[in-house]
């Protein structure tokens, strides 16, 4: 398993799909996850401290969690299938839910918990994007939405689906 970092949200023209871009913390792989529109949105206010007016659902699943007493701990991307990722929120005690990745990250990154992508999961779907080191940080991050750019230019959803039949 390995502990993953957002990168960012693009949205891909034609279709105007966005694409979330997680990073391993301590390796190299990449994982893009196609999301819908209200989970990017949400993610994208979160990473720029945007708050909005009122709780948006994702604010109000952190704040039942609270009401509730119950903490998450973690978040994992626990499987891939026919091109179609899934996880499940880790909780006290080994309680886990079953969501989809882009509400689970979206509840990660307002709780402030590790989001951690299974070892099949990036054996199968993680790429690898060629890093430069670089001393300055923004430089670092410049390029690497650069080469997402990239990246993203020269993929698309049917990347994903399995191989073999179905």
């Amino acid at each position: 398993m390995g502990e993953m970092q957002v990168v960012g949200i693009r949205v891909e023209p034609p279709q105007g799909q966005p694409v979330l871009l997680l990073r391993e913390v301590d390796g190299d792989r990449y994982l893009p996850i196609w999301i819908g529109q209200s989970e990017a949105a949400s993610i994208a206010l979160k990473q720029r401290g945007v708050e909005p007016p009122r709780p948006l659902t994702h604010d109000l699943i952190v704040n039942l969690m609270a009401a509730f007493g119950q903490e998450l701990l973690e978040v994992r991307i626990v499987d891939m299938q026919e091109g179609t990722f899934y996880a499940e929120m880790i909780f006290a005690d080994d309680l886990r839910v079953s969501a989809r990745p882009s509400d689970s990250i979206a509840v990660a990154i307002r709780a402030g918990v590790p989001i951690i992508a299974d070892e099949g999961v990036l054996d199968e779907a993680g790429l690898l994007i060629p890093d430069e080191e670089s001393a300055d940080s923004e430089e670092v991050k410049e390029d690497e939405v650069e080469k997402f750019k990239e990246f993203l230019d020269t993929i698309s959803p049917d990347d994903f689906k399995a191989s073999g039949g179905a």
